[in-house]
């Protein structure tokens, strides 16, 4: 890691401490994918008390860091046909993450069958110089990225790697687990209430990611309408 990447990463730990992350990424293809309600989301967000802002997207990173100097975590999303792996998956897209200006760059941490090794992505972002998160789903990736220099390590992927539906809870103990490392761990992944944000900062995390919770309307909505239609049968056979 360069010099200048050495302070960035002081400044980024200073910053980002026990904050909260909001994740700015609408449905895909819903009425609310469009750069600008992404722009106002993020500017909403940090209204709120967000310290940093998750963005997918070039154009969006690009809209997001012309109106706000909130440091972005940027990734890019692809769906590949031969691998699983979606997030940031290639050099270049590290490369046009950092022109477009995020600070920090996440990758899949994941040990799948993959384009691009994780080491290489990784020295690719120090090399862009940017700042690395990766998005893990184990206690050993996580600890080895880490140990080759990755600063931020996330839960990101914990209970999506598999074709099993991912558990309702956040996996609070991974994040235990990391932190008793001294790994600087980014709570990410099911969080969706104040309360399991709360929790995860008790435990020692560095900061948490919330997304769905607080930028994905059609999610919000559908977990509402779900519980009242779950309540109808239980009040007719009360009436």
């Amino acid at each position: 890691m360069t010099i200048v990447n050495k302070i960035l990463e002081k400044q980024l730990l200073t910053l980002l401490k026990q904050s909260l992350i909001v994740s700015c990424q609408p449905v895909d293809h819903g009425p609310m994918d469009k750069v600008e309600h992404v722009v106002a989301m993020a500017l909403a967000a940090v209204d709120g008390g967000a310290k940093g802002l998750r963005i997918e997207g070039v154009e969006n990173v690009k809209a997001v860091a012309k109106a706000t100097s909130t440091p972005i975590v940027g990734i890019i999303k692809r769906d590949l046909i031969d691998s699983p792996v979606r997030i940031t998956p290639f050099i270049e897209d590290v490369k046009a993450l950092a022109q477009a200006g995020a600070s920090i760059i996440a990758f899949d941490g994941t040990q799948r069958q993959r384009p691009v090794p994780m080491l290489a992505l990784l020295e690719a972002i120090h090399n862009a110089g940017c700042i690395a998160m990766a998005d893990c789903a184990d206690y050993e990736t996580g600890l080895m990225l880490a140990q080759h220099g990755c600063t931020f390590i996330g839960s990101t992927m914990s209970g999506y790697t598999d074709l099993n539906p991912p558990p309702h809870d956040p996996d609070y103990a991974l994040v235990a687990h990391w932190v008793s490392q001294g790994l600087n761990v980014i709570a990410e992944g099911r969080y969706h209430s104040p309360e399991r944000a709360a929790k995860a900062i008790k435990l020692g995390a560095f900061s948490v990611t919330v997304g769905s919770a607080i930028t994905r309307v059609e999610h919000i909505t559908k977990w509402f309408a779900t519980s009242i239609t779950e309540a109808l049968p239980s009040m007719e056979t009360a009436i």
